[in-house]
């Protein structure tokens, strides 16, 4: 085997003859293995195959995946002679038959076998299971002479591999197709059938674009199949597995040089290898990251939201901010005292986090830099309470924002990481520069803060050290973006929220364009804007139900008020000012009045008018 540990679990130490190759023991690698170049081989049921009744002939009929001899398919196609690319390029892909028989050492040497392997790789290179399997390896070749063997036990033991695996000749058939397009539609019929259960699955080794190539220009587009990033397609967490794409590059690339220099020249593509990887600096930790992707973390943030939107918007329904008011704590003492205190709370709860975290051992938390992690949760917590605010602003119970939070914290959080996976884990790069535009999602910059620090926790345990601000300069660190963006919605959304709590101030329904107030005439300016007050419903019908009672008076009323005013006269060169304008009351007998406003709203000069004591 590969492993030169010892088979007891127990005696498995670190050190030059007692260590594991493939990394995940928490041992130094210094130099990881070197493991020959292998292609994604078709499982034999799935191998590309004609019923008969498609329009694809030329592929092998599908009785031969009953005894598993269907070859490996290669598509090839480009915008040049078809017979030039088909026969001189596809035909120089794989070896004859007569040069597996020559006695050249080249024969045994791995670089020039195009081996492949039904297994899947790993998330990493220090180990490649194509070797340790129960598959056997498979060496591919145009054409496989009957009970042909070859014997690679000598070539793989001077990689420290171990014997004993089967290896088999696979034939390799390359086909030629019109177009891309027609590629693509064999390749997704292929793939579509798979969802069916009785359709046939056609599997294909590799496809070649090559587009204009020529004697003077060289140029090709590879498909492949991506689906083997997954062990199976729910897989939901953060990594994938690697894919076995270099040697078709390879292949591609010796094709078109064998037919320009001739048989005898070739790229070899002697290995692929992992990274080095230093020592966990604890062994202890645990890397739940592995096992627990980016969302889970999101949704403990997004725990507190809920407490912060229902406390803002009970205070809204039961009317408390209302009796704060009449009590004279006006709008900048209840936000700054709320603001305060929601912050404090938040602190806590990241602080008690990232504290208990660290205790357990997390790598999400003990291997990267702790003021990073502080400047994120507290930049986060800041924009989180921002947005509570702006969302209680508009609404009016709790069921309501309860329902609202519900909706944010199952689907929208999860919508949010289907973009990112999307956009990052898939590297689709094209998309990144509007993933900033996405931004103002909060729940996305969250998302994205998170999977940055799972990504450089876990790439700490291999390194030795996770994310620092040295890190921020690094051209695949999202965090310092990340931070950017929050700061500056932070500060939107509070402005935002503070001047929407402003037009619905004491239910008024303000005009929304209350700020261009500031562009009228300072003689306007100067005077009371109680014009929207006048305008409302029950001001309305009250100055009704008086004049009703002017036109044809009876009993029906014993207090009638007929556009009241009073005003205090200028001193000290300053202008008149008006303490009651334009009230008209009517209250029959019997009825409780009450007079509820904020101080200084001249309730008591209305009530000694009222009264006549003035």
């Amino acid at each position: 085997m590969v492993k030169t540990a010892d088979d007891n679990p127990k005696n498995n130490k670190c050190g030059s003859n007692n260590s594991l190759i493939d990394g995940t023991n928490g041992c130094p690698v210094p130099n990881p293995q070197e493991w020959p170049p292998v292609m994604q081989i078709p499982a034999p049921q799935f191998r590309a195959s004609s019923n008969g009744f498609d329009q694809f002939a030329d592929l092998p009929n599908e009785s031969c995946k009953l005894n598993g001899s269907c070859p490996v398919t290669v598509f090839i196609t480009g915008n040049n002679q078809a017979e030039w690319i088909s026969n001189l390029l596809g035909g120089n892909m794989f070896m004859s038959p007569e040069f597996m028989n020559s006695t050249d050492d080249d024969a045994y040497n791995l670089a020039y076998l195009v081996l492949g392997s039904e297994s899947m790789l790993s998330t990493s290179y220090f180990y490649d299971s194509a070797f340790f399997s129960d598959f056997p390896i498979y060496y591919v070749q145009k054409k496989c002479l009957p009970n042909s063997t070859l014997d690679l036990s000598n070539s793989l033991q001077q990689l420290n591999i171990s014997e004993g695996q089967e290896v088999r000749c696979i034939e390799g058939l390359p086909l030629w197709r019109n177009s891309s397009s027609a590629v693509n539609d064999e390749l997704f019929k292929g793939y579509y059938q798979k969802k069916k259960p009785k359709g046939n699955i056609n599997d294909i080794l590799a496809a070649n674009d090559f587009l204009n190539s020529s004697g003077n220009y060289f140029t090709v587009s590879i498909w492949f199949n991506s689906t083997y990033k997954f062990n199976d397609d729910s897989t939901g967490g953060d990594e994938s597995n690697l894919l076995r794409v270099p040697r078709s590059v390879n292949l591609a690339s010796n094709a078109y040089l064998q037919f320009l220099k001739g048989s005898g020249t070739k790229v070899l593509f002697d290995f692929v290898k992992e990274m080095p990887k230093l020592s966990s600096t604890d062994t202890n930790m645990i890397d739940i990251s592995s096992f627990l992707n980016s969302l889970f973390f999101t949704w403990i943030l997004l725990l507190l939201f809920r407490v912060i939107l229902t406390s803002l918007v009970y205070d809204k329904e039961k009317k408390l901010r209302i009796m704060m008011k009449m009590h004279g704590l006006g709008d900048a003492a209840y936000w700054t005292i709320s603001y305060a205190y929601f912050l404090f709370i938040s602190l806590i709860y990241m602080l008690s986090l990232m504290l208990f975290g660290s205790v357990l051992g997390l790598v999400f938390f003990r291997m990267n830099d702790y003021t990073i992690q502080f400047v994120f949760y507290f930049v986060y917590a800041n924009l989180q309470i921002s947005l509570a605010f702006l969302v209680a602003a508009f609404s009016s119970n709790v069921k309501t924002a309860s329902d609202v939070y519900i909706y944010i914290y199952i689907y929208g959080t999860r919508a949010c990481r289907r973009v990112s996976v999307q956009i990052f884990q898939r590297r689709f790069n094209i998309l990144k520069r509007w993933y900033n535009c996405f931004g103002v999602v909060s729940w996305i910059l969250s998302y994205r803060g998170i999977y940055e620090l799972s990504q450089y926790g876990t790439r700490g345990i291999h390194i030795g050290t996770g994310m620092n601000w040295r890190d921020f300069n690094d051209g695949v660190n999202g965090m310092k973006e990340v931070l950017f963006i929050m700061l500056i919605k932070w500060l939107v959304v509070l402005l935002v929220a503070y001047y929407a709590k402003k037009v619905q101030s004491s239910g008024s329904g303000r005009n929304p364009l209350i700020f261009l107030n500031k562009l009228w005439k300072k003689s306007q300016r100067r005077g009371p804007n109680t014009s929207f007050l006048m305008d409302m419903p029950d001001v309305i019908q009250e100055r009704e139900n008086v004049d009703q009672f002017l036109l044809h008076p009876d009993a029906s009323y014993s207090i009638i008020c007929d556009n009241l005013k009073k005003v205090y006269p200028g001193k000290d060169g300053n202008p008149p000012k008006f303490a009651v304008r334009g009230l008209s009351l009517a209250l029959p007998p019997g009825e409780c009045f009450g007079s509820l406003d904020p101080n200084g709203a001249r309730k008591t000069s209305f009530l000694s008018m009222v009264s006549l004591f003035k």
